[in-house]
């Protein structure tokens, strides 16, 4: 069996969060009144919890990510046209634009913020000819 991925973040809102996430294209499995599960594929899930909740678990402070940036989440895509269409649809939900179209010719990337101030990245890797 191979090993998912959880990665746990805190929100301030969380059906505002939702409502984020299902507008860039994705589902949610497991949600309760403190927390949402984004499914971003078969091995990999990102838990939207309250900060409450996200405290619990955390036994720190929970940062503000609208101040610093503890984490970038890269999602990896096919092609430079679904980095686009991420973005697009992000912005469009209400995030933010981080950094500046990254087009090396082996990588194609956009970078955005959900709504709570997460740093996210668009990414497609181009191989390399020959």
């Amino acid at each position: 069996m191979s090993p998912v991925l959880f990665v746990n973040l805190p929100v301030r809102d969380l059906d505002r969060s939702k409502t984020f996430f299902t507008d860039l294209g994705f589902t949610f499995f497991g949600m309760a009144d403190d927390m949402a599960s984004v499914v971003i594929n078969e091995h990999a899930q990102v838990m939207l919890l309250t900060e409450p909740t996200f405290a619990t678990y955390a036994g720190t402070d929970v940062a503000d990510a609208t101040k610093s940036t503890q984490v970038i989440l890269v999602m990896g895509v096919e092609n430079p046209a679904q980095v686009d269409e991420l973005f697009d649809k992000a912005l469009a939900a209400g995030g933010a634009p981080v950094g500046d179209l990254r087009n090396d010719g082996f990588r194609y990337q956009r970078g955005f913020t959900d709504l709570d101030g997460h740093h996210w990245e668009a990414l497609c890797l181009v191989a390399p000819a020959g």
